[in-house]
């Protein structure tokens, strides 16, 4: 029997500190994310990052809490429930890090007699710090818990014609009426040594402003092109001429060399170059969550007006659209049809 489970970030239980200290060290503890020895990274994270940081972290989620909950988990039940819906296997949701688990979305679809699983991580482009460790993950607990499982992987998505056009569509929609200046793509950023432990040709990424652009088998794991991929399909479909977009990365952490450009710098920049209507898209996300709705929304839409901006417009995720479910619920049953097994590569990270 087969059936499928939607894998989302995830968030603490509450905008405590209390609740946010355990999750942001199960966050921030797992090799994908922070990928050094075990002992540097636990010196890192328990010694200094969460003596700290869980309180500022918690006064941040405050700010975007719902009364349902964390918005990022409500909007990804939101959407599992219309998905289900829409098709006729049994489909579980589960987060990476916090609830519901990742063992529990198992669970709970072994209950129910499935013993072939499509695992659908929730993110168009792939990330060792995203897609591999909810990956590698599942895989333990396939071992350990259900081994007569098999697994499905869906990969990422950044190029697949109808989530390019689900995301055309909505950024659209909510531009209609806006005469911005400017179009801005933002994506999560990583550090630039992930882009070149995931080169499953060891020599390609040299991320020097040409590797994305020249055609090569290590564009299926590398999310710098993935990320850019998306950029130039979707200002297509637009029809956005040049100059009236551009693309930066955010989140980046002190210490590490990470992706560039950086959003909170070139968003502070912009208004000094005339443009005064900004407009923020966040494709690496497909459900708002802290990163689209305090760190973008909020901060960034409060820095470009301090720097002397005037409107400030952050487009929502995908979220639960109809259409994008829609998508999500065509791509299942395209697979729930198919009776032979899906061969999907994976690659190596060593960490």
């Amino acid at each position: 029997m087969k059936g499928v489970l939607l894998v989302n970030l995830g968030s603490p239980e509450s905008p405590t500190p209390k609740d946010v200290k355990p999750y942001l060290d199960e966050f921030l503890m797992d090799k994908y994310v922070i990928d050094v020895p075990f002992l540097l990274r636990a010196l890192l994270v328990r010694g200094i990052i969460l003596q700290t940081r869980p309180k500022k972290s918690a006064a941040a989620y405050a700010k975007i809490w719902w009364d349902e909950g964390s918005p990022l988990v409500v909007i990804s039940k939101r959407m599992h429930e219309k998905v289900q819906k829409l098709v006729d296997v049994p489909v579980s949701l589960a987060m990476r890090y916090g609830n519901p688990s990742l063992l529990s979305g198992l669970q709970e679809l072994h209950d129910k007699g499935v013993n072939e699983v499509l695992l659908f991580p929730l993110y168009p482009q792939h990330a060792m710090a995203s897609t591999t460790t909810i990956l590698e993950l599942a895989e333990e607990h396939r071992k350990k818990y259900f081994p007569e499982m098999k697994f499905t992987i869906v990969p990422a998505f950044y190029n697949k014609p109808d989530y390019l056009q689900n995301l055309a569509d909505s950024i659209k929609g909510h531009l209609q009426g806006y005469d911005y200046d400017h179009l801005l793509f933002s994506y999560h950023g990583i550090p630039e040594r992930h882009i070149r432990k995931t080169d499953i040709t060891k020599s390609h990424c040299k991320i020097d402003g040409s590797c994305c652009n020249t055609p090569s088998p290590a564009h299926e794991f590398c999310y710098r092109h993935q990320c850019y991929e998306t950029t130039k399909q979707v200002v297509k479909l637009l029809g956005i001429p040049e100059g009236k977009y551009s693309q930066t990365f955010q989140s980046r952490l002190a210490g590490d060399k990470w992706l560039t450009p950086y959003t909170d710098v070139e968003v502070n920049k912009m208004p000094k170059k005339g443009i005064k209507k900004l407009a923020v898209v966040t494709p690496a996300f497909v459900s708002d969550c802290l990163e689209t709705l305090e760190e973008i929304a909020m901060e960034a839409g409060h820095e470009f007006k301090e720097n002397g901006g005037e409107e400030f417009l952050a487009i929502p995720c995908l979220n639960d659209r109809d259409d994008w479910c829609a998508t999500v619920g065509n791509w299942i049953t395209n697979w729930s049809n198919v009776s032979s097994k899906v061969d999907v590569p994976t690659e190596t990270v060593t960490a």
